[in-house]
């Protein structure tokens, strides 16, 4: 009877330490999910400050294309990119086709509209025209967090494409900008 007493007691115990053990776990999720909250919110701060201020760089890690097929491209060298009333638009696919795989081009920006909806989230259209690019590029910056996507509509043909990325103010650009048409 002692030897069941005993056992029961340990037993008790080991479990009464999983609990323990268990409620830890949680509160170090939660105080980790608040902690990455927190830096989303700080990185979404930032972004709409650069939106503001005309002085940002989409650097893109995702691409669609036209009928749905993605890629992964390198945020290095896909980037849409805006400062004042100029924009850089470069897109490089590291994706085996023949014949050459990036162009970047160099606009100049009119119609320039930044729009905020019910949840938070920005949306910036504006039309880039230039030597090699006419086209409706409109951005969307998540609410809570620095990542965006990018459509971009070419006027003269159909070849649209989407970019997704962080985007970053222009002083945190991470990117090689290669020669423009």
């Amino acid at each position: 009877m002692k030897k069941l007493s005993i056992l029961s007691m340990l037993l008790l115990f080991i479990s009464m330490g999983n609990i323990q053990a268990q409620t830890v776990k949680e509160e170090s999720r939660k105080q980790k999910k608040a902690e990455q909250e927190l830096l989303d919110q700080m990185f979404f701060d930032e972004a709409k400050q650069a939106i503001e201020m005309k002085n940002f760089i989409l650097e893109a890690d995702h691409v669609m294309f036209k009928y749905g097929t993605t890629a992964f491209v390198s945020p290095n060298t896909n980037f849409v990119a805006v400062k004042g009333n100029k924009a850089v638009v470069q897109v490089a696919f590291n994706i085996p086709i023949s014949g050459p795989n990036g162009i970047t081009v160099n606009g100049n920006i009119s119609g320039y509209k930044q729009t905020t909806d019910k949840k938070g989230n920005i949306s910036v259209s504006m039309n880039v025209m230039g030597v090699g690019i006419s086209a409706q590029v409109n951005i969307r910056l998540n609410k809570g967090s620095n990542n965006a996507s990018v459509d971009i509509s070419p006027n003269f043909n159909s070849n649209n494409f989407s970019l997704t990325g962080s985007l970053l103010p222009m002083a945190k650009a991470n990117v090689f900008k290669g020669n423009s048409l």
